[in-house]
């Protein structure tokens, strides 16, 4: 499945930074997960952590998918509101989904730490009205958000000039945000786990699986077989291949980075997020080493031909709207990539198992713009659920929800 194109800027910045092995033998092991992306990669070291034995296998180079091209945000805001999401599933799952998010971000802090660099910088998260028509929804979510503990403040549209350099009518600020190297963060994960003696495998493709109440037997494309107690499957979008349904509708999403900025000019942006109400929406944010990384214009182009053929023009459009917001800045891109992204229904995502392939196949679709933190959230919950434990966030992102 082809899920970039352009130029995406993690991989030209830190190129193929480790060479793993294709599987050349049949395997046995607790777990096997397929993908080897940042959610395979989270997935893996959780469970690995808790004495299971893990093998992972990547049909590409490792983080060479989606990963590569994720723009890398962290927040605990999903893309659907906190507001919405209660009218749907409850406000009290709504809370739990929203927390899940929060709790995830100095997680991650902390697995970063953990690793010699693992590209992660925390950040302000600054959501503002895109159009006046938006303020009495804005307010609402902000509303319930702080009544239900978390920090957030009400800028009214004077504030965000001044304190922002942005005109909008008013906006959401959050100091829990951050942004992540998503492509070193993988690498960096999945190459502690083969020093500790876990199967690590790229250009190795899964063609069959066949589950059974006793395991899960799957076998190569080269036509090893691999013999696992669960499987998880993180293969980001292409895990829809092993559903006879979809569950999510594949877009595209676009975006540019920038040549460094003089920090002095950056200000305030050198540690805030921007993200907009307006559906689809943009974003902005920081990289450590004082360059703007710019997205959006999402549609729902999902043929890779078509979505080469629109990036620059997609990158000249977000840049004109980002020269109209900050013109003082000097904004050069210098490279611009799109990917592929899914969308559910609710912005949740789905982790656990599906009732097509029984209870030891778990899927890790950590879709929408919360990709990251999803895959954190969502990675003690696979653990638990191969330790055939209860999670708190089972139903929520399970495939029978509402």
């Amino acid at each position: 499945m082809d899920l970039k194109s352009g130029y995406p800027y993690w991989a030209v910045k830190n190129g193929l930074m480790q060479a793993f092995p294709p599987l050349r033998d049949d395997l046995r092991c607790d777990v096997l997960v397929i993908g080897g992306g940042i959610t395979g990669a989270l997935a893996a070291d959780e469970l690995a952590a808790h004495g299971h034995e893990v093998a992972v296998v990547e049909q590409r180079d490792i983080g060479w998918g989606s990963t590569s091209a994720s723009t890398g945000l962290l927040q605990y805001e999903i893309d659907t509101h906190m507001v919405d999401l209660a009218k749907r599933h409850g406000e009290d799952n709504a809370v739990l989904a929203y927390r899940a998010c929060a709790d995830a971000i100095p997680a991650l802090r902390a697995l970063a730490r953990g690793l010699r660099d693992g590209g992660y910088g925390s950040a302000g998260s600054l959501y503002f009205a895109s159009r006046r028509r938006h303020v009495r929804g804005l307010r609402a979510e902000y509303e319930l958000r702080s009544r239900h503990g978390f920090e957030v403040e009400w800028l009214p549209g004077e504030e965000c000039r001044v304190r922002y350099g942005i005109d909008a009518p008013a906006a959401i600020l959050s100091s829990l945000g951050a942004h992540l190297d998503p492509y070193r963060m993988a690498y960096r994960l999945l190459g502690r786990l083969h020093k500790r003696g876990v199967g690590v495998f790229d250009r190795t493709r899964i063609a069959e699986l066949a589950a059974s109440s006793r395991g899960v037997i799957l076998r190569t494309a080269d036509g090893h077989a691999i013999r696992a107690g669960h499987v998880v499957l993180a293969a980001g979008y292409a895990n829809q291949r092993w559903l006879s349904r979809r569950v999510a509708a594949n877009r595209s999403s676009y975006a540019f980075i920038t040549d460094p900025i003089d920090p002095q000019l950056l200000g305030v942006l050198r540690h805030t997020m921007l993200w907009e109400s307006a559906r689809p929406y943009l974003y902005l944010r920081p990289t450590g080493d004082d360059r703007l990384l710019v997205g959006g214009e999402d549609d729902a182009i999902d043929i890779p031909a078509r979505r080469d053929a629109r990036v620059e023009r997609k990158a000249r459009r977000l840049l004109k709207r980002v020269r109209g917001m900050f013109p003082h800045l000097p904004l050069q891109p210098a490279f611009s990539w799109a990917g592929t992204f899914a969308e559910t229904r609710d912005g949740l995502p789905f982790f656990g198992a599906h009732a097509q392939h029984g209870p030891r196949v778990l899927f890790a679709m950590a879709y929408g713009g919360n990709g990251i933190t999803y895959s954190m959230a969502g990675a003690p919950l696979l653990r638990a659920l191969v330790e055939r434990r209860r999670h708190p966030l089972a139903g929520l992102f399970g495939f029978d929800r509402g």
